[in-house]
């Protein structure tokens, strides 16, 4: 087994989530606002596709080599099981669902004569004799296939969780949010199901222009995303929490050095500054190429500093919001109070500041991973986000410009980046409103 660096954040953020889902479960204040995120239809909904796409990430992130220490070659249990779609790679661009390729070539047919034709894919839709007459009817068959054992799959576990409930929880299960989040489940699922079957027989998003499959492209870039958006937030949340913390409740000396360094760290413009970083990275690497002798090595440490670059210029926001609310929690009577009778002001600041303002914290780092993830489209697309062997949504969008100028147009690059992009970033913003308005104080009073 091979743990990169981002795989070893990746699972202490993920213990550090857990640690925080039994610590919320003991705090009343808190557990007002998770019921009526429980209660919202659309909160539930988000939350179940963020959570299909975070377990993609997960079987991404553990990496082992492949045939043994005989072979650099590092991938990960999604590589493993998907090693149908990475290895029937086709010569160049194919439509999805094609059976040819995109472009016409001059073949050269059995009897030695040549031919200005399409030529056939070596894999997609190899299997058929007449593509012509029964390329539409066995894709219709096979996704039908797929879409029911992907359904009979959701049926089983909804049966089985039901037989496994009591009764007060079976009520909870009739519920609309429960509702909704079932019958999302279940399309998520059977339609997953139904591309991954189809997958085996075709290209569903086609081939780029080396023809690899745009599918597997576009989950694997998944990870990427999630990456810079999960990470980027683990690396400047203490920096945001304790700066903004201290700087309002101490002020002076103290308020006046830390607004003076995030002042001038916004004067930077972030994107010079993460262009200067990705370049020292380059230049460490090339001049210390024994220590990241596998591509895959190389990929996730300019992955992570670009994590670490984002989050040192990322926290300036959340600390001045944790700085405005502390200075007016100061104030208040029970911090007054806590004073008069000799607590210690680190007691105070655990016990009476830091709980107080953890709904910003919350609303702040969903509201961000959203922004995060369109960050990484945007660098990757102007060739100072991810290294280009790294399979992103921003590398899938900068190669497709190009392709956009060929005629008749590729599209499908485009497309399928557009629209996995597109689900992962609503889902995280209708979450993101549903975690403000139940974790909102001036609205606990309207519930």
């Amino acid at each position: 087994m091979v743990i990169l660096w981002t795989d070893a954040l990746i699972f202490i953020l993920m213990a550090i989530i857990v640690g925080l889902a039994f610590y919320m479960r003991s705090q009343e204040h808190i557990k007002r606002p998770l019921k009526q995120i429980g209660r919202s239809r659309i909160g539930m909904v988000s939350l179940v596709v963020l959570v299909f796409f975070v377990l993609i990430g997960l079987l991404d992130s553990v990496h082992f080599k492949a045939g043994g220490n005989k072979t650099n070659e590092i991938v990960s249990l999604l590589d493993y099981w998907a090693t149908p779609l990475r290895e029937r790679g086709e010569k160049t661009y194919s439509a999805p669902f094609a059976v040819t390729l995109y472009s016409k070539e001059m073949m050269t047919l059995a009897d030695g004569s040549t031919h200005w034709d399409y030529p056939r894919l070596e894999f997609g839709g190899s299997h058929l004799d007449d593509p012509e007459n029964q390329r539409l009817d066995d894709i219709l068959q096979k996704g039908l296939y797929g879409f029911a054992q992907g359904a009979g799959l959701v049926a089983f576990f909804m049966f089985l969780s039901w037989g496994m409930l009591a009764e007060q929880h079976k009520r909870l299960i009739r519920s609309p949010a429960a509702t909704a989040v079932w019958a999302v489940a279940f399309v998520i699922v059977s339609v997953s199901y139904a591309l991954v079957y189809l997958s085996g027989y075709y290209h569903v998003l086609g081939t780029d222009k080396v023809g690899e499959d745009v599918f597997y492209q576009a989950v694997k870039s998944i990870r990427t995303g999630l990456v810079i958006g999960t990470l980027t937030t683990l690396i400047m949340l203490p920096m945001a929490v304790v700066f903004g913390i201290l700087a309002g409740f101490f002020r002076g000396w103290v308020d006046d050095v830390i607004q003076y360094v995030y002042t001038t760290l916004n004067s930077i413009p972030g994107v010079l500054l993460i262009a200067a970083s990705i370049l020292m990275v380059q230049v460490y690497m090339a001049n210390h190429e024994e220590n990241f002798t596998s591509v895959v090595v190389r990929a996730d440490m300019r992955l992570l500093f670009l994590c670490l670059i984002l989050g040192v210029t990322s926290w300036t926001g959340l600390c001045r919001l944790l700085r405005a609310e502390t200075l007016k929690l100061r104030e208040m009577e029970y911090v007054q109070a806590a004073r008069a009778l000799g607590v210690k002001q680190g007691t105070i600041l655990l016990r009476h500041i830091l709980p107080n303002v953890m709904h910003i914290v919350l609303i702040s780092v969903v509201l961000d991973f959203s922004s995060l993830v369109l960050a990484e489209a945007v660098l990757s697309y102007i060739n100072i986000g991810v290294d280009p062997t790294t399979y992103s949504w921003g590398n899938m969008i900068n190669g497709a410009r190009l392709e956009m100028a060929r005629e008749p147009i590729v599209w499908w690059s485009l497309t399928a980046a557009f629209v996995f992009m597109f689900a992962l970033v609503l889902a995280a913003n209708l979450f993101a409103d549903v975690v403000q308005a139940a974790f909102d104080p001036r609205r606990a009073g309207n519930d």
